[in-house]
């Protein structure tokens, strides 16, 4: 199994805008390649010193094939169309694991 995080931060100033176009829009359409099983979404609890606020968006697949054609064929959109949506007011990153146990 494979699990592929991304964590965005997100300025509270656009925090509720960016939650709800996740939620309705970007979660849906990672979800639409069938590319992944299910996924998680959690709050990152940290206190920022800028003020923004983490997100941590959990993907599952059972092919690191399927997280690559991913990241090649279908990301390079959406990550264009939040950077578009929230310039300036995010930042993100990804980090991809394998289960081990």
């Amino acid at each position: 199994m494979y699990l592929f995080n991304e964590t965005v931060g997100i300025d509270a100033s656009v925090e509720q805008e960016w939650l709800a176009w996740a939620t309705t829009a970007y979660i849906p359409a990672v979800l639409n390649t069938q590319l992944f099983t299910g996924y998680k979404m959690y709050k990152v609890l940290h206190d920022s010193e800028d003020g923004s606020i983490s997100y941590s968006i959990q993907f599952f697949s059972s092919s690191l094939d399927n997280v690559v054609k991913f990241l090649e064929v279908f990301a390079p959109q959406l990550v264009e169309r939040q950077r578009q949506m929230f310039n300036h007011k995010h930042v993100a990153f990804r980090t991809l694991l394998e289960e081990v146990k």
